[in-house]
């Protein structure tokens, strides 16, 4: 006997079982899962770099310095300078732009660094001056080039190459002794200054630099979704840089937990469209669902129990023999006024598609019957063949891929009967870096895959 009814996902837990094979993977050198960082995420970059910058670059430490200098009429003159402090830096503008196959570069132009420290001389033996000075150092330029590689955990990683510092002009303001000494010192400090200052500059700047990788490191490359499964984001290729964005390609590959079983399928290329609103985007493959599906079919996790407790008070189906007895009388017959409970199983495992603005979920499942005794022992009943087709909308909930359903189908056929003839919401991780919050989230599903626009905030 076939026949097919459309009612609600609660009312067949098999259905929103299926949604479960919503969840990533990928495998060969294709990636599973796509991430993409336009230059709006970057302008969103370059503001938490400049902070970063701006508050290394007040640790700098300027050395004191000494000389003797010969001076007309007078002869040696002993100097130092000595306790130079950093009081302020500005980085008023900068700019972070894309280098195709390379990673970014960064330019700063006209910043400043204003420095107070004192100043000692001695000469003709006995005759000795002090007083301090304020310094400040202009038009300072500062361009780095950012290479953007793979390391070997599979993240991304950054360094810094090719920096280059420039000091516009440094202006000085002595405090107290004679004013013939003031050019003395201007002339020695603007050299040492430079020299001193053009040394350091580009090493915290690459200590910056070098800092981001601790964030990249957070990537959350093996990332546990359940008991089940975990899911595995390491690059299958080094980044993608382009003139409007950087592309990185991850596994995105469902595991079973403790185990590397590849799934009996590879994934299909597939590519990001060219908007760039969002900061960021992530892009999701069927392929991904369906390693998913491969993987908690494995682990037996598409199975499920149903008591009665889980319909819904107001169906008009319950789960008793007095219900079931309508389809098959003898049940009500032989087992009158007992509960009963269904055994859901899969029988091979789900298959996802998505086409624009809708995934499906196809599966085949197993039903199995039983009648509850009073001293809780079961007695099978039957046990159908199910294929439903499951639309599913999928979003956004915090910084994990979610799903609802909703049934499109289902045809249930009788399989073998022991009594006589018959007439959710799960979600998983997305790849994230420390704490970061997903904001302004869009999602679309396209053909062959599911895609995230989003900015990004972080937070502590």
């Amino acid at each position: 006997m076939i026949f097919s009814v459309f009612p609600t996902a609660k009312m067949f837990p098999c259905c929103w079982l299926a949604l479960v094979a919503l969840i990533p993977v990928t495998l060969s050198t294709n990636p599973g899962v796509k991430v993409k960082l336009t230059a709006k995420g970057l302008e969103y970059g370059r503001q938490l770099g400049m902070a970063s910058i701006q508050k290394k670059l007040k640790t700098i430490k300027v050395p004191d310095m000494s000389g003797t200098q010969k001076v007309p009429t007078i002869g040696k003159v002993r100097y130092s300078l000595t306790n130079l402090k950093i009081v302020d830096v500005g980085l008023p503008k900068s700019t972070l732009d894309l280098v195709p196959g390379t990673g970014v570069r960064l330019s700063i132009d006209n910043a400043f660094i204003s420095l107070h420290g004192n100043w000692r001389v001695k000469y003709l033996r006995i005759i000795k001056d002090s007083g301090s000075f304020d310094l400040k150092v202009s038009g300072l330029t500062i361009t780095t080039s950012i290479a953007i590689k793979s390391d070997e955990t599979g993240r991304p990683v950054v360094s810094s190459v090719n920096c280059v510092t420039a000091v516009g002009s440094v202006s000085i303001k002595f405090h107290g002794g004679a004013s013939w000494l003031y050019n003395l010192f201007k002339k020695f400090i603007d050299k040492a200054l430079r020299k001193a200052l053009e040394k350091q500059i580009c090493n915290l700047v690459a200590d910056v630099v070098s800092d981001l990788n601790l964030q990249l490191k957070t990537l959350n490359v093996v990332a546990k979704v359940d008991q089940y499964a975990d899911i595995e984001y390491s690059m299958v290729s080094a980044p993608t840089v382009s003139k409007a964005s950087i592309e990185l390609g991850m596994k995105g590959e469902f595991y079973n937990t403790g185990k590397h079983r590849e799934p009996p399928f590879s994934p299909a290329a597939f590519s990001l469209p060219p908007e760039t609103n969002n900061m960021l985007y992530i892009g999701l493959s069927a392929f991904t669902a369906n390693s998913a599906a491969f993987v908690y079919n494995t682990a037996g996790a598409l199975s499920l129990y149903i008591t009665d407790d889980m319909i819904p008070q107001g169906s008009p189906i319950r789960l008793n023999t007095r219900t079931f007895g309508t389809f098959i009388p003898q049940i009500a017959k032989r087992f009158p006024g007992l509960m009963m409970k269904l055994l859901v199983r899969t029988a091979k495992n789900p298959v996802v598609t998505f086409e624009p603005n809708n995934a499906t979920v196809d599966a085949t499942c197993t039903v199995t019957a039983y009648a509850i005794h009073p001293n809780a022992t079961l007695s099978p009943l039957f046990v159908l063949n199910l294929e439903t087709s499951v639309s599913a909308r999928v979003f956004v909930s915090g910084t994990r891929l979610a799903g609802a359903v909703s049934l499109n189908k289902m045809a249930l056929t009788l399989e073998t009967s022991y009594v006589g003839d018959a007439q959710s919401l799960p979600g998983y991780p997305l790849p994230t870096l420390g704490k970061m919050k997903l904001v302004n989230t869009q999602l679309q599903v396209l053909k062959d895959y599911v895609l995230i626009g989003t900015d990004v905030q972080f937070t502590g």
